[in-house]
């Protein structure tokens, strides 16, 4: 299969050069030019199989091309290793907890499909792996990627604008990763790394890519806990709302990309914190990207939302059409602390702050509807990842798993750079 910008639909490439090269040259994200559909018996089948099996069968649809049964089965297996539950906090509410990987948050899952994917089509140059975090992106890549032969990880970040957790997880490791502390803000760390692809001179001598959810090999297997949250549903014929905690609209995105390969969701809600250009552009106003605006709710400080273009390119550019399935909602610091209180006093269920606010906009929709839903929040992270806003809001004591102990006891190994792109280039050049 070829995968087309979302700039110019003309300009299509390989699986292995989207992969590689990660952002089109027009700075177009890269898209399948077919989303198969999947066949009825195959959602019949669902709630009988399990996260692996299908696995095996979505990632075939997509990848059969370009790739043989046995590498389809090694890339899922490498990225199946920890469970997705689906857990019932209120009736007719559940949460999807995506936070089970060794990482504790959501991007585990695309992170080991990418680096697993990348290391079957790299050549025997290396490749240097750029990536711009808020927060899990830069743990889950990091991790995801350590070790992995061939390949160096390049990790920028805004300084102070992550929790020391998020920090320690991709700062610790050494070996073949690096972390860059950037002076600025998310948005300039993603600037800096699109610049660099688009750079002629520098990717004449340095073979680039990236890891974040522009790659197609980050983004796609994020539809995989769709599919398993759908079929551990109660099938009761019930409409069903997925609401998405959305920074940079990766995550949306794979839910969007799910649904049109037949999953049978009705609707999905897009829930930001006040970083909400999708929001406003949801209900009415034209998208404009913002500079971020620094919450609690730190990975989804995003203004400039790069996936925002494959939410139109799923719907075929239909932006009415995408106003109808996709409703847009935001919540501030403090209503996002509330939802945590009130869910902890009623239920005993403690959710980060990403998910609180998921929580809200699925509450909001499900309100407001005429009819009857179920439906799921996604959990993205661990609320230890953000254990200083959960104890604070909660007033109790968080404790930390294992995981996440092992990496608060390890040194912090970082470059400090201004927000300069090309201070930024010539230490790429130079290491």
């Amino acid at each position: 299969m070829n995968y087309f910008s979302t700039n110019n639909s003309n300009h299509k490439v390989s699986l292995k050069d989207a992969v590689i090269k990660g952002l089109a040259p027009d700075q177009g994200l890269y898209m399948p030019e077919r989303v198969p559909e999947l066949p009825k018996r195959f959602f019949e089948q669902l709630p009988t199989l399990s996260f692996r099996e299908m696995g095996y069968e979505i990632m075939g649809a997509l990848f059969s091309d370009d790739l043989s049964p046995a590498q389809i089965k090694e890339l899922v297996d490498h990225t199946l290793v920890f469970d997705a539950p689906l857990v019932q906090v209120e009736e007719g509410i559940y949460s999807l907890e995506l936070f089970h990987g060794p990482t504790l948050a959501f991007k585990d899952f695309g992170a080991r499909f990418c680096s697993k994917l990348m290391s079957m089509l790299q050549d025997k140059r290396e490749l240097k792996v750029l990536v711009a975090t808020s927060g899990d992106t830069g743990s889950a890549v990091a991790n995801g990627f350590y070790g992995v032969e061939g390949v160096e990880v390049v990790i920028l970040y805004p300084s102070g604008k992550v929790s020391e957790l998020q920090e320690k997880q991709f700062t610790t490791l050494g070996g073949n990763v690096r972390a860059i502390e950037v002076d600025g803000v998310f948005d300039d760390c993603q600037q800096m790394v699109k610049r660099a692809f688009l750079d002629p001179e520098l990717n004449s001598k340095v073979l680039l890519t990236s890891a974040n959810s522009i790659n197609i090999a980050r983004w796609i297997p994020q539809c995989l806990y769709y599919f398993y949250a759908w079929s551990r549903l109660p099938q009761n014929n019930q409409k069903t709302v997925f609401a998405v905690p959305s920074g940079n609209f990766g995550n949306l995105a794979a839910g969007i990309l799910a649904e049109r390969m037949g999953l049978p969701i009705d609707y999905f809600v897009a829930a930001t914190n006040i970083n909400k250009v999708v929001p406003d552009y949801l209900n009415g106003t034209a998208f404009s990207a913002k500079p971020s605006l620094q919450t609690i709710s730190n990975s989804m400080d995003v203004g400039n939302p790069s996936n925002f273009y494959r939410l139109l390119a799923l719907f075929g550019n239909d932006e009415s059409l995408l106003k109808e399935r996709v409703k847009g909602f935001f919540y501030t610091d403090d209503m996002t602390r509330e939802a945590m209180r009130k869910v902890r006093a009623q239920t005993d269920y403690i959710m980060d702050p990403h998910g609180a606010i998921a929580y809200l906009g699925l509450k909001d929709f499900m309100e407001a509807a005429s009819e009857q839903y179920q439906g799921v929040f996604l959990e993205t992270a661990h609320p230890g990842k953000f254990r200083n806003v959960v104890e604070e809001t909660l007033k109790i004591q968080l404790p930390l798993p294992e995981r996440l102990q092992a990496f608060m006891k390890q040194e912090k190994q970082a470059d400090k750079m201004a927000n300069d792109y090309e201070d930024f280039k010539r230490y790429l050049l130079e290491n």
